[in-house]
């Protein structure tokens, strides 16, 4: 695909050198470019002739038109329209605004959002002046707070200002569906060629408005395998603890698509490389630069482990949870507050409870995690210690817990990072598939006492009755009775 858009890219910059064609756009025709309708979701072409018959403008724009050049299956279809939100959402029945930031609208069909947004332009550079995180936002389409970082910005515009406010080059293609035609306003095409991530404007400015977009770039250069550019990339180290002033919901949804897309690996490294990665996991990233190690874990090993797995059922179609991914990479500094509690004389299970309340309070202040994502992650934390216990009916018991998947899938990542457990993982997986007489089989081929550091719960003592006064007459006048009877 990249070499019919090399040619591609030939035939745009002979456009833009010609004399009647000095600037941008270049607008590509059907002749000279591969996507077609086929290629398009059906329900955002019914989104655009149906805006086109209304009388508005209205384009495909951003990730399809780059996906499908790269030759990467367009997964999100997004409209732009010069129609505003509350004109979209007269338009479609089947449409609900949304957004305060941005104000936006979604039509659905069934379980697919077409997301629209109006043309934007830039709001003006000196809204920072008067506006502050404390100040009200109502009745303003445009505020910035006192670090510059835009917090409304609902001034619209025309196309070509439109595309100007997008963040990188390959994001400012917009397909006309009236004629088929690409157009390309920043030259996107000429990077894609290039593989690498341009921002559009001034790096320092763009990240300064939205610092979001500094993730956004890593997350590019992970999923498509493109380079940053060199003033794309300068700025981003000095300026990463702008994060610390983006709300920790969102960026807890911005983890989700960096390391939970299927290019975790890649995109691991890249937060690190360039100091982004303990603005989001600032407990893993300060215990990963320590050199802490256990001997049953290796942190930066297990956590590349569980990168892997996620990234392998990803890639082949299979879904993964957002709570398993938060419990990989908060699982060391787990086992490093679990020992630093036990150390103190709390017991095992105190221990873990504590730690796993401490990891999650410290993470949150970060990247808010729902209470129904941190639930389960206690849940598979938890497992770790219960999955050694197999003697008596433990085993049966936790074969039926609601969590037993995940946390039989978290102990073959620790094992395949090297923790030794005593061939645990392959005893479970027997366990699962036998029949019930092999998996009493297999409870009998364990030592119970190995199997448990607890060991069986000891016997109580038998309780002695207490013995009142008339009893105690009655059994000495029994014993009388015998005696006298003798």
């Amino acid at each position: 695909m990249l070499t019919g858009l090399k040619s591609l890219v030939r035939k745009a910059t002979s456009l833009l050198a010609s004399p009647k064609a000095q600037t941008y756009p270049i607008i590509i025709p059907r002749s000279d470019h591969s996507l077609s309708r086929q290629n398009l979701s059906p329900n955002a072409v019914k989104v655009l002739y149906r805006l086109n018959k209304a009388g508005y403008d209205a384009f495909l724009v951003g990730g399809c038109i780059r996906d499908h050049l790269i030759g990467m299956e367009p997964k999100d279809f997004d409209v732009v329209t010069n129609a505003t939100p509350e004109e979209v959402h007269g338009i479609f029945s089947n449409s609900r605004l949304i957004g305060r930031r941005f104000k936006l609208v979604h039509v659905t069909f069934g379980r697919e959002i077409i997301e629209v947004s109006t043309f934007r332009a830039n709001s003006a550079q000196d809204d920072n002046k008067n506006d502050t995180q404390n100040t009200s936002l109502k009745g303003k389409d445009s505020a910035r707070s006192a670090h510059g970082i835009v917090l409304r910005d609902n001034v619209y515009g025309s196309i070509e200002e439109d595309a100007e406010r997008r963040d990188f080059t390959f994001n400012a293609l917009y397909y006309n569906v009236q004629d088929f035609s690409i157009h390309d306003y920043c030259g996107g095409l000429k990077d894609i060629a290039n593989k690498q991530i341009r921002i559009i404007g001034d790096a320092r400015q763009r990240y300064q408005e939205d610092p979001v977009r500094m993730l956004r770039a890593i997350r590019f250069a992970g999923k498509l395998g493109f380079d940053l550019e060199a003033e794309t990339a300068a700025p981003i180290k000095e300026m990463a603890h702008l994060l610390d002033h983006i709300p920790p919901a969102r960026l807890f949804e911005e983890v989700l698509k960096l390391l939970g897309s299927g290019n975790g690996i890649a995109t691991f490294a890249l937060l690190r490389q360039y100091g982004l990665f303990r603005y989001l996991f600032p407990d893993t990233e300060a215990l990963l630069q320590s050199g802490w190690k256990r001997d049953d874990i290796d942190p930066e090993a297990f956590i590349l482990q569980g990168l892997k797995n996620t990234d392998d059922r990803i890639q082949s179609g299979k879904t993964t949870a957002p709570y398993f991914l938060y419990a990989v990479l908060l699982w060391p500094s787990v086992c490093l507050r679990h020992d630093e509690f036990q150390a103190q004389g709390m017991p095992v299970t105190p221990a873990l409870h504590q730690a796993a309340n401490m990891v999650l309070d410290n993470q949150v202040a970060s990247t808010a995690i729902p209470r129904r994502f941190s639930t389960p992650m206690r849940e598979i934390w938890d497992m770790q210690f219960r999955l050694p216990k197999r003697y008596g009916k433990r085993a049966f018991l936790l074969l039926e817990h609601p969590r037993f998947r995940a946390g039989f899938d978290f102990l073959l990542i620790r094992e395949l990072s090297g923790t030794k457990l005593d061939d645990l993982g392959a005893w479970w997986e027997a366990f699962q598939h036998g029949t019930e007489n092999q998996q009493r089989d297999l409870i009998k081929s364990i030592d119970n006492r190995a199997s448990d550091k607890e060991g069986p719960k000891k016997r109580r003592p038998r309780r002695r009755r207490k013995s009142n006064g008339n009893s105690s007459q009655n059994t000495t006048a029994s014993s009388q009775r015998d005696t006298s009877d003798e």
